[in-house]
């Protein structure tokens, strides 16, 4: 089975707080999520474009106000399209 970038925001979501500014690290959601570093590190890269998750120089990362908002709406519904490179298409 294939680790979905879903798969990595709830895990961000249960594993860090955005309100009190709780975070984790890049390598222990990949030992978690039973991958490798590089491919949590791309699913966040892109969940950061999307404004919700907050990657921080140091390593460490959170999910944002955002992300847990659109959790509670309704997770079994969610969708989360990649960021443009060019954000005038």
């Amino acid at each position: 089975m294939s680790l979905t970038r879903r798969d990595v925001f709830e895990y961000l979501a249960e594993s860090s707080s955005a309100t009190p500014r709780e975070t984790t690290t890049v390598g222990s959601l990949a030992s978690a999520l039973n991958t490798d570093r590089r491919t949590v590190e791309t699913h966040l890269d892109a969940l950061e474009a999307c404004n919700l998750v907050h990657n921080r120089s140091n390593g460490r990362v959170r999910v944002t106000i955002t992300g847990e908002e659109l959790l509670e709406i309704d997770p079994a519904e969610i969708v989360v399209i990649d960021a443009c490179e060019d954000r005038d298409q």
